[in-house]
């Protein structure tokens, strides 16, 4: 992968972790760098962003408090999703990875031309999030 590529997943990546980049903002940066996705794993604290051609970058992301719950609870990570897009003063990307974590959330998988997003637990139990129009 390219430098410059690398560069704006990188930057996204700190984006969403330093407050500076909202969701949809980092969707466009990287659907217009020609990203197709990307998976976040919490439990190995790794952020992975594929190209079409099969092509990745692995970054490291910064640890979050607390481990992921046993079970999933789908009706809680769709109340933080909510509590996400509604961006309140008390939002932060680091609370929603900690308040989802302990929802059960081991890790989300992203795709843009699939226009969702799919949670998942560590059972493979899933939660799918669509993209608002």
């Amino acid at each position: 992968m390219d430098a410059e590529r690398i560069s704006i997943a990188k930057t996204c990546l700190l984006g969403s972790r330093n407050g500076s980049l909202s969701f949809p903002e980092i969707v466009g940066k990287l659907i217009a760098a020609g990203f197709e996705g990307y998976l976040v794993d919490y439990r190995r604290n790794s952020q992975t962003d594929y190209l079409p051609d099969g092509d990745s970058v692995t970054m490291d992301m910064h640890p979050s408090a607390g481990t992921v719950a046993a079970a999933l609870d789908a009706a809680e990570v769709e109340r933080l999703v909510r509590w996400a897009q509604a961006n309140p003063a008390d939002y932060s990307y680091v609370a929603f990875c900690e308040k989802v974590k302990a929802a059960g959330c081991a890790g989300y998988l992203v795709s843009f031309p699939g226009r969702r997003v799919v949670y998942f637990g560590r059972t493979a139990e899933t939660h799918v999030e669509h993209f608002p129009k």
